[in-house]
């Protein structure tokens, strides 16, 4: 089913365990210095062994995630999640989820902002264009 490769690139790792959408950005996210072992950062090409914890900081939060099996490829979410195991610290769990709470998908909410073509049309009649 899954064949587990001796040698394993971190960048391919986090890509596999669906921590980024793609590889390159993994690979970014290694030479920014936002892959952290040990609070050093490491480098894309560093080598993934079973029991290392990684902190990890994507886009939308921050993981500290510990190897319990090495993936080479990409799978479904609900395959990727047995090759890892979560150990993000609860505040920042609980951030999270506030921040859910407040978050703005930059969509307008409905019926606020533009008026609608009926409110034009009412708002004409009430200023007096036709």
């Amino acid at each position: 089913m899954t064949e587990i490769k001796e040698k394993l690139r971190i960048d391919k790792y986090l890509w596999a365990i669906r921590l980024f959408k793609t590889r390159s950005q993994a690979g970014d996210a290694c030479s920014k210095g936002k892959v952290k072992m040990n609070g050093n950062a490491i480098k894309a090409s560093r080598i993934v062994a079973i029991g290392d914890e990684y902190e990890v900081k994507t886009e939308s939060r921050r993981w500290v995630v510990k190897v319990t099996g090495l993936l080479d490829h990409r799978v479904q979410y609900s395959e990727a999640i047995q090759f890892y195991v979560d150990l993000t610290p609860a505040e920042e769990l609980d951030r999270i989820k506030f921040e859910a709470a407040t978050y703005q998908t930059g969509k307008r909410l409905s019926k606020i902002g533009r008026p609608t073509k009926k409110q034009r049309r009412d708002l004409g009649d009430f200023m007096g264009n036709e």
